[in-house]
């Protein structure tokens, strides 16, 4: 596993073209700020349910530089998840097609318990799934809603092993390189490494960092 600390569209432009087998990534984007601050999550700047501070939001008018950047490192024939909510996947989902990608559905996430709110609690998140080329999914039997509950005290935004997982054994294969441009948890990065692919994210974050080795730490002993 391999981390970096920088911007993510400045890493990304570090790496070579058509070098990547997979990306997932979870972007801070704006919307979670209105949700901090109208008090619709717990993830505040500190709080009982996390420690860590809040991150630097990732604003909406720099989507289409990420994606371009991920869609230029990608290898052809690859796919791409993005974690959102449903505010940000209407602002993501025509930049993508616009860069190249084909948009093949919303990935609901079932956190199979309620969070905060007041216009009906959430209990879902979406993945978004897009393609560079075409390339078949490992297990066509997997159904568009995943069942993995939400990691509960954890990282800011923290998602669960098992559910990283779950994508990465969908569109990779061993040995093929898995990227997080916003590693954040770690998640994604430990869950390709449990599966034997190679890891690379990037973070800004100290936290992110301490995290992330901790965690490789106890999965790796290294």
């Amino acid at each position: 596993m391999q981390l970096f600390k920088d911007d993510a569209v400045s890493w990304l432009s570090t790496l070579a073209d058509a070098s990547v087998d997979l990306v997932i990534t979870d972007p801070p984007y704006e919307s979670l700020e209105k949700h901090r601050k109208i008090g619709t999550t717990t993830r505040l700047k500190v709080s009982k349910a996390s420690s860590n501070p809040w991150f630097d939001i990732f604003p909406n008018a720099r989507f289409t530089e990420l994606l371009q950047a991920i869609f230029r490192v990608l290898k052809p024939n690859a796919h791409f998840y993005l974690f959102c909510d449903q505010e940000t996947m209407f602002v993501i989902k025509p930049l993508a097609e616009k860069v190249g990608f084909t948009f093949w559905k919303p990935i609901v996430w079932d956190k199979m318990c309620i969070g905060m709110g007041y216009h009906y609690r959430a209990r879902y998140e979406f993945i978004l799934f897009f393609e560079k080329g075409k390339r078949k999914l490992n297990d066509l039997a997997v159904p568009d809603i995943l069942e993995f509950k939400r990691v509960y005290r954890g990282y800011p935004t923290e998602k669960p092993v098992p559910l990283l997982a779950q994508l990465i054994a969908q569109s990779s294969n061993a040995g093929e390189l898995v990227v997080d441009p916003f590693f954040g948890s770690g998640a994604t990065l430990i869950a390709a490494t449990e599966l034997e692919r190679r890891a690379m994210g990037c973070d800004i974050a100290d936290d992110a960092h301490a995290t992330a080795r901790q965690r490789y730490l106890a999965v790796t002993g290294e």
